[in-house]
Parts: structure tokens; C-alpha cells; sequence
């Protein structure tokens, strides 16, 4: 495995913008004066979920399947994905004109499930299980030789990430903290790399649901632990965090903290009832984390990312 806090820098992450940008969105950053009130803080709100495919992860996809030659591209693109990940490899295997095969849980969203499908991909279901995701995807590899596009452990993902925080911070320059959720830490590598090369002194805060808390146990003991993952409705973050990304957590993160799922879905809805936008459970996990005070950012000038707008309706857990 390459060593990605080595590989991937403030001028890959800029290279990589320079790549995606003709075919992602450049997403509004978003203030509300009731919330600044509310958590004692000005914040802003980079809405990853006004993205193309609804998502952040459409930057690293997109990155990665442009950076492949063409000989290797049109032998097609390969990764496993619960949906967003998925949708994003899809499209960019659409707009390059080239084959993408998706795995993906057969637990996954059906608004996700169907957004994979939307762009042609073909797509195989497993069982939900980590190691069935990776079993399946090595044999579809196998059989197509098809390249693995992989949602975190891939440095060109990693620079693609990290391009949402670039635009954070030149959109509004001087924050002290930047939030966002950690899964399996492609975006929290991406964007602690960037955010620290471009502003040293900003704190980077992740936050992961409690019930999802591999990363945060990892960072506390100093060492990548694996867990088995309880029931979140933040299903984007189910994944244990990666063995490259954790060392890129130790020497750019600040700290993670954890949320209840009863904060992540009043956070959300908060945001839905308040900025009068849409997003999914994942992306309310930071703003979750200043609503309960499980992090202090009193008069600071704080910056979250929005990760994505994909809610499954027909879940209706949230809804009431």
C-alpha cells in the first residue's frame, strides 16, 4: 500500500481540482444566522449535497477514474460501495466512457441503489458484510479486469477529497475549525491535509456516530482498531477507517468525537427545518456534534462540510 500521507499534498489535491473541474459542481457555502445563534459560532456550511450524484464522493471518483490512462480505462472500473462511492465511480466511468462495476450490500439505500443505476453501471449485491464486499469485488476484478477504484485507501480518491476543503477555505478564508464526518477516512484525509498545509493553525475536527466509533477508539489508543459496527441511520459511516488513512489521522487530526443517533437526527432535521435544504444522515454528524456540546467552538469561526443530500424517504425513521 503507498504511503498516502506521502503521496498526496497540497499540489496533488490542487492538481486533482484542476482535473475534476470541468465535471463537478463548485458547492455553495451556506450560513444561517439562527444556527450561529444556537451554537455560539459563526458557521459555514459547504454543501456537498447540491454536488453531481448528490455527494462529496463525486470529487475522489471522479479523480481517480481520470487519472487512469486509456489503456487501463477501457478495461473499466471496479469498486464496492453501500451507494454513494458507487454512484460517483459510476458517473465518472459514464463521462470517460468506460465500464464500471459496482458491488454494493444488498441492505444498501434504495435511493442509492438506484442512483448507481441511473448511470449505466452494472451492478452485483452481496451480502452486507465487509468481507462478502471485498470477496465478490475481487472476483469481479477477476473476471473483467476491471481497475479497483477504492471509496478511501487510493491516493488520487484522497486528493479529489480533499478539493471540497480547498474551496471551503478560499470561499471563507480565517476559519479556526473545519468539521466533517469520518467513515473510512478518505475525505478526513483529503481535507486534513489540505486544510493544514493552507492554514497551520486550524483545528480539524471529525465526528463519527457512537455506534460507528472505530475511528474515534482508534485515536485514542494510538493504534487502528477494528470494531463491529452496530446499527447507525448514518450508513455512509459504517466502515472502519483505513489502515493508510489512520496514519494520515495522526499526524493532521486534531480530534474525533462521537454522536448519539438521536443527535444526528435532530441535527438533521434542524438543518432541513432551518436552511430549507435536504441532506442525509452522514452529513448531519458534525453539526450534530455542536448541538450536543460534545465539541466547544464558542466564538469561533467554524466551517462544515454538508457530505450529501441522498435521504432514503422510504426508510421514514426521522420523519414525525
Amino acid at each position: 500500500m503507498v504511503e498516502l500521507g506521502k503521496s498526496v499534498d497540497l499540489d496533488a489535491i490542487r492538481a486533482a481540482h484542476e482535473r475534476i473541474r470541468p465535471y463537478i459542481y463548485r458547492t455553495p457555502v451556506l450560513t444561517s444566522e439562527r444556527l450561529d445563534e444556537a451554537g455560539g459560532a459563526s458557521l459555514s456550511f459547504k454543501c456537498e449535497n447540491f454536488q453531481k450524484i448528490g455527494a462529496f464522493k463525486a470529487r475522489g471518483a471522479t479523480n481517480a477514474v481520470f487519472s487512469l490512462d486509456d489503456k487501463t480505462a477501457r478495461r473499466g472500473v471496479a469498486t464496492h460501495s453501500s451507494g454513494n462511492h458507487g454512484a460517483a465511480v459510476a458517473r465518472a466511468a459514464k463521462l470517460r466512457g468506460v465500464p464500471a462495476h459496482i458491488v454494493m450490500p444488498s441492505n444498501s439505500a434504495k435511493v442509492k441503489i438506484r442512483a448507481v443505476e441511473s448511470y449505466g453501471a452494472h451492478v452485483v449485491f452481496c451480502e452486507p458484510t465487509e468481507e462478502a464486499r471485498e470477496v465478490t469485488c475481487a472476483e469481479m476484478i477477476r473476471r473483467t479486469g476491471a481497475t479497483l477504484i477504492h471509496s478511501f485507501e487510493n491516493e488520487q480518491v484522497i486528493g479529489g477529497q480533499g478539493t471540497a476543503a480547498v474551496e471551503l477555505l478560499e470561499d471563507v478564508p480565517g476559519l479556526d475549525v473545519i468539521m466533517f464526518p469520518v467513515g473510512g477516512g478518505g475525505l478526513l484525509s483529503g481535507t486534513a491535509i489540505a486544510a493544514k498545509s493552507m492554514r497551520p493553525q486550524i483545528k480539524v475536527i471529525a465526528v463519527e456516530p457512537e455506534n460507528a466509533d472505530d475511528a474515534a477508539q482508534s485515536f485514542r489508543a494510538g493504534r487502528r482498531l477494528v470494531t463491529e459496527k452496530k446499527f447507525t441511520i448514518a450508513d455512509g459511516l459504517r466502515t472502519n477507517i483505513g489502515e493508510p488513512n489512520f496514519a494520515i489521522i495522526q499526524r493532521y487530526v486534531d480530534d474525533i468525537v462521537t454522536v448519539s443517533e438521536g443527535a444526528i437526527i435532530s441535527a438533521m432535521r434542524t438543518i432541513w427545518e432551518t436552511m430549507k435544504i435536504v441532506i442525509e444522515p452522514s452529513a448531519a454528524v458534525p453539526y450534530a456534534a455542536i448541538m450536543a456540546d460534545e465539541i466547544d467552538v464558542r466564538g469561533k469561526r467554524v466551517g462544515i462540510i454538508l457530505t450529501g443530500g441522498k435521504a432514503d424517504w422510504s426508510a421514514g425513521r426521522w420523519v414525525t
